[in-house]
């Protein structure tokens, strides 16, 4: 990683609103393939941009909002994928988000997770199962 390219989100100011989170969770939303649980991890953030949130700035907020910043501007042992070789698929699925990992002869490729729905969060954990592999298959 260039120094110099990663100083703008490490001298990221601490949001004060709705739009000025969107911003930064979408920077880094971009990149959610190489941060590990990135859905649950930004879910404190994304909470205070929905429509007739009171924006409150809590201790967990900041807490996320640092690891999000330290996920993205530190070097992440990842592999690029090749045509040679086996892949891997490991898929989990809870009450609040499904996540999943792809790798290739022991070593991370990507990561992917995704928050639930409200109306999904009622559904058994096994039925859930189904979706977290037809999501990782489709990314």
């Amino acid at each position: 990683m260039d120094p110099k390219k990663i100083k703008g989100v490490q001298n990221w100011p601490r949001p004060t609103s709705a739009t000025e989170i969107r911003s930064f969770v979408g920077l880094v939303g971009y990149y959610h393939q190489f941060v590990e649980e990135f859905s649950s991890v930004s879910a404190p953030l994304t909470k205070l941009t929905q429509k007739g949130a009171l924006f409150r700035w809590s201790d967990e907020c900041e807490l996320r909002f640092q690891k999000l910043k330290t996920a993205l501007t530190t070097i992440s042992i990842l592999v690029l994928s090749s045509a040679s070789g086996s892949y891997k698929v490991y898929c989990d699925a809870s009450r609040i988000e499904i996540g999943c990992v792809l790798m290739m002869e022991g070593r991370v490729i990507a990561y992917a997770s995704r928050q639930l729905k409200p109306h999904k969060k009622s559904y058994l954990v096994h039925y859930l199962e189904l979706p977290a592999i037809v999501h990782t298959l489709k990314i």
